[in-house]
């Protein structure tokens, strides 16, 4: 079942170029979902933090990000005030041709934990160093679909910096609380492998990736809306990010929620935008009665 609302003309444009824009019911189902995944890492122990939406491209290509990415790859560049009296503004086609630019030396990256990584860049951390953030992302696609596949959106990320062990765990607690919550929704997910290019295709932690994954991503029908990765130490290299305990470089893993993916997945099981907000109210209120029971009774 799909959710039908008033349509302008800004708005079906905005849609068909992966711009929409969400009415009050849909901002408010959004803000509940991650102010939900937020209060995850925050009970957790991650420090919330706000991340710019722009990056330098170098720091990103150190990352190895324009070649494992590079058909998703977003950038921005300042008006050359003289090229563009040469090459003006491209009124047929709404767009400012490349020799109007100067050169683009910012990206807009297309997951919220890049910048993470960039920030601790040569610190030391503890070994159970976990953050939260919420990032504007950026994906080019081939073609967009409402909620499903947009150009810009939101992505909710708790973010693991520390031991392997620390790592690893944060991926476990994480999706065992994912698939608790999808329960509690009554929103049927399946886990599957994904083949995102992480590292450096030609390199030995490429080949490592083939044969043990290093990210798995959770669909309702055909749609990933939550992701588990794990980067082994390969930004701790990097991004010279090391541990307190040992000062060798850190192990680093994500756990992410496409917010506008899960506003279509949740929408399209429970089939309005005040079903789905009502099912994401029970789901938190029987997840923190199962915490309650487990804990046992207090004496």
């Amino acid at each position: 079942m799909t959710v039908t609302t008033p349509a302008t003309v800004g708005a079906a444009q905005g849609q068909a170029r992966g711009l929409p824009s969400l009415g009050p019911e849909g901002t408010r189902l959004l803000r509940l979902l991650d102010d939900t995944f937020e209060s995850w890492g925050v009970t957790a122990g991650a420090r919330p933090m706000t991340m710019p939406p722009l990056l330098p491209a170098a720091d990103l290509a150190k990352l190895d990000y324009y070649d494992n990415f590079p058909h998703q790859a977003v950038l921005a560049a300042p008006l050359d005030l003289e090229g563009r009296l040469a090459a003006p503004f491209d009124d047929e086609h709404g767009r400012w041709p490349a020799a109007a630019l100067e050169p683009a030396a910012l990206g807009l990256p297309s997951a919220s934990c890049y910048a993470v990584y960039l920030d601790h860049q040569g610190t030391q951390v503890a070994d159970d160093t976990l953050v939260t953030i919420c990032s504007w992302c950026f994906r080019k696609e081939t073609h967009y679909e409402g909620m499903r596949r947009q150009l810009g959106f939101r992505m909710r990320e708790v973010v693991a910096i520390g031991s392997r062990e620390h790592a690893e765990t944060h991926l476990a607690d994480f999706t065992a609380r994912i698939h608790a919550f999808a329960a509690a929704l009554d929103l049927p997910l399946h886990k599957e492998a994904a083949c995102d290019p992480f590292f450096d295709k030609g390199g030995s932690k490429a080949l490592l990736q083939r044969l043990t994954p290093v990210k798995y991503e959770f669909l309702y029908e055909d749609l990933a809306i939550a992701s588990v990765n794990t980067h082994r130490n390969f930004f701790g290299d990097r991004c010279d990010i090391t541990l307190e305990s040992t000062g060798g470089p850190a192990f680093t893993s994500c756990v992410a929620f496409g917010l506008e993916r899960w506003l279509s997945a949740l929408t399209r099981r429970h089939g309005s935008w005040e079903s789905a907000r009502q099912a994401v109210l029970d789901a938190n209120a029987r997840m923190r009665a199962d915490a309650s029971g487990a804990a046992g009774p207090v004496i």
